[in-house]
């Protein structure tokens, strides 16, 4: 069991959702977009949102910045989450500008607004749950596609549900959050994917 939830924690990482999101809106959009441009924006999020961290992270543990991918204390949160804002902030400018896929644009700025506010209470101390941030961003940029396409992925967002269980479950069999920092961590990735569905669908 212990195996199987922590497996659910490495599997679901916060830094798989961009990618997720991404490739699934290219797997649902019915607008016409050619494989060519499909392929070089999904291999640009998976360097500069994925290969482009992992790479981050073991330069800032060589420098003794953090000691875990996990980033058990809000002290280790505060670089990486750093770092990460500017990434977000050159896929806006680079990959999904806003006159390119608002859908996508908007996305990227709701996981920008979501990783600022984790950057925010990591100063005051606060170690709100990413996995919960991420996973919660996503399921709902997910219900907002099926609303904006009118798509059935009933299964999808099933499917979904039953993950954030578990990454909940996970990250309390574990001892890396409490019920305050997932369900913080819930709502953290979910609003802001919610508010900014406004300019878009």
């Amino acid at each position: 069991m212990k195996f199987f939830l922590k497996s659910i924690s490495y599997v679901f990482h916060p830094l798989f959702m961009p990618i997720i999101a991404v490739s699934f809106y290219y797997a649902k959009s019915p607008r016409y977009i050619p494989t060519e441009i499909i392929q070089a924006k999904i291999i640009s999020v998976f360097i500069l949102t994925l290969i482009l961290p992992i790479l981050l992270f073991f330069l800032l543990k060589s420098l003794k910045t953090i000691h875990s991918i996990h980033l058990k204390t809000t002290q280790e949160r505060i670089m990486p989450l750093v770092l990460f804002s500017v990434i977000i902030f050159l896929v806006l400018r680079k990959i999904f500008p806003q006159n390119d896929i608002l859908e996508l644009y908007y996305f990227f700025i709701g996981v920008l607004i979501t990783n600022l506010s984790c950057l925010f209470l990591a100063f005051f101390k606060f170690k709100v749950s990413l996995h919960m941030a991420g996973i919660s961003g996503i399921f709902m940029f997910f219900v907002a596609l099926s609303i904006h396409y009118n798509i059935n992925i009933n299964g999808t967002l099933a499917l979904l549900s039953i993950i954030i269980g578990l990454i909940a479950t996970s990250r309390l069999y574990l001892n890396a959050h409490n019920y305050k920092e997932l369900a913080i961590g819930f709502f953290i990735g979910f609003l802001p994917q919610l508010i900014v569905i406004n300019y878009w669908l």
